[in-house]
């Protein structure tokens, strides 16, 4: 098994609760809520920059972006017929670059639960919880 698998499977075996108190752990230069925010700002920008670069740069992914038909019968025929706008896919290298980023930052998102003392498996089962409640009805 190569190394790659490897931390898949060990990623894969870690609760958000787990992630959570780690980060909590081994943050030290950015503890501050000021700090927190604008480093989650920042990797959000990285992400979309990432995203960006395997289309201009790279190719592995294209932007087809059309109007999209919201003129259906039902949620459930606009849910089906919404596209998303991408054809391809990622190739490893971009792949991997978009996993240290969102990786990133989902340590600076877990910084700001633990400063505002925000239990992210909580905020995240009650979001679970009103999307089986609603369901397309949750229109995000």
């Amino acid at each position: 098994m190569d190394t790659n698998s490897n931390i898949v499977n060990i990623q894969k075996d870690i609760s958000c609760d787990d992630f959570q108190e780690k980060v909590d752990d081994v943050l030290i230069r950015h503890k501050s809520i000021l700090d927190i925010i604008t480093k989650l700002d920042e990797y959000t920008a990285r992400i979309n920059r990432a995203v960006i670069k395997s289309v201009t740069t790279c190719g592995c992914i294209e932007i087809k972006a059309t109007q999209q038909d919201y003129n259906k019968d039902s949620l459930e025929e606009i849910k089906n017929s919404m596209k998303d706008h991408l054809e391809g896919h990622l190739c490893p290298n971009c792949q991997e670059i978009l996993n240290e980023e969102v990786g990133a930052y989902l340590f600076y998102l877990s910084a700001l639960c633990n400063v505002l003392d925000i239990n992210i498996s909580d905020a995240m089962a009650r979001e679970y919880d009103n999307m089986k409640t609603l369901g397309i009805f949750n229109l995000k």
